[in-house]
């Protein structure tokens, strides 16, 4: 049975641990696994240090065993300016892929951001994490804009 908590400080080192997955995922050629790595455990680590308000660390548990996390925050639509939540990370461990923790995961996200009067919610995902894409999808999320970069 999965069950979905706040997270707490107690939580630092199984974060840390499963945000170190992102690298395997998708990232473009252009980005290197370190980066990514680098970039998501700063972010978490300013979150667990207090320098983040208003973010919500949630983490799904599995028999009371940590099995996976999502990292919400507050953000403003670039076109309307209204507010709505944002899914800056989501992630497994290993051991949890492909047993629903990841949809628990995103039904939580999804009630989190009704419970603070959000009419949506919106994320990131690297181009080729298809798998994370396919679950997203059938969760009813769509694509909306396409970034482009190129390494000059």
């Amino acid at each position: 049975m999965i069950s979905v908590r706040e997270g707490t400080s107690a939580d630092r080192d199984f974060v840390i641990d499963t945000a170190r997955r992102f690298a395997a995922f998708g990232p473009p050629p252009w980005r290197s696994a370190l980066e990514v790595v680098t970039g998501e455990v700063r972010c978490l680590d300013e979150f667990f240090d207090g320098r983040l308000a208003g973010r919500t660390l949630l983490i799904a548990e599995d028999d009371a065993t940590a099995a996976g996390f999502a990292f919400l925050e507050p953000a403003v639509d670039y076109f309307s300016g209204e507010s709505h939540g944002h899914l800056g990370m989501i992630a497994v461990s290993e051991r949890a892929e492909g047993r629903g923790t990841g949809a628990a995961l995103m039904r939580a996200a999804e009630d989190w951001a009704r419970a603070r009067g959000y009419t949506k919610l919106t994320l990131n995902v690297f181009e080729g994490n298809t798998r994370a894409r396919t679950m997203y999808e059938r969760f009813g999320y769509k694509v909306e804009t396409v970034k482009y970069v190129k390494t000059l």
